[in-house]
């Protein structure tokens, strides 16, 4: 369990200078998703990385 919440946590520093890549918004962490604060696509993390691809965003 604790090597899989590892592999979820994303470096605040990374996620200060990542931007939504659909609107440019701003983006926090939610569970295992980066969440455009601006539009609300939510980007999935696999495997530690953020996949900032508008393609697999989604809303749920």
């Amino acid at each position: 369990m604790r090597l899989l919440k590892e592999k979820l946590m994303v470096d605040k520093e990374l996620l200060d200078i990542l931007a939504c890549p659909s609107c440019k918004g701003d983006v926090f962490l939610e569970k295992d998703k980066i969440v455009c604060k601006k539009c609300g696509l939510k980007y999935p993390i696999k495997d530690g990385i953020p996949i900032m691809l508008v393609e697999e965003a989604g809303r749920d």
